[in-house]
């Protein structure tokens, strides 16, 4: 008589990967400036928001920079100077335009490997050059809390 030495096998799983995306987790409710605004207005937004930056958008939605807690900075530094203290540029001559952007049908995975590899805390979201979101760091966090692990 032959027996069997291997245990209990663990029944294969039927269920399909998961495709978890960036829009599945992304805010869409944002704060966004106008290139006209003042810096003076922005930063004042930013601080009473708690916030460390927003997209800038034009009067489509489509997304012309992105204004940071540097860019901010960098107004201050020139008011310095100039004996100014308060603030006389608008968002426009201080964003960034050079914007890094994330499509809402990338995988969580991916956009895990982006954060990485551009060392940036959080992506906008753009489809057909229209902001429709923003995606953090911490929002890709959440999404591993709700992967099965066996799928992965």
């Amino acid at each position: 008589m032959i027996k069997s030495f291997q245990g209990a096998r663990a029944p294969i799983s039927k269920e399909a990967p998961q495709n978890i995306q960036v829009k599945d987790y992304m805010t869409t409710k944002l704060i966004t400036f106008k290139a006209e605004q003042s810096m003076e207005e922005a930063m004042m937004i930013l601080l009473s928001k708690k916030i460390s930056g927003a997209p800038v958008v034009d009067e489509d939605q489509r997304l012309i920079g992105i204004l940071s807690e540097g860019d901010c900075l960098k107004e201050i530094i020139r008011g310095k100077y100039n004996n100014s203290p308060h603030s006389s540029g608008s968002v426009g001559d201080y964003m960034t335009k050079d914007v890094h952007t994330i499509d809402p049908e990338t995988s969580i995975f991916d956009a895990a490997g982006k954060f990485l590899n551009e060392r940036i805390r959080r992506f906008p979201v753009v489809r057909n050059g229209i902001l429709i979101g923003q995606i953090s760091q911490k929002d890709v966090m959440r999404a591993f809390t709700h992967l099965r692990s066996e799928t992965w």
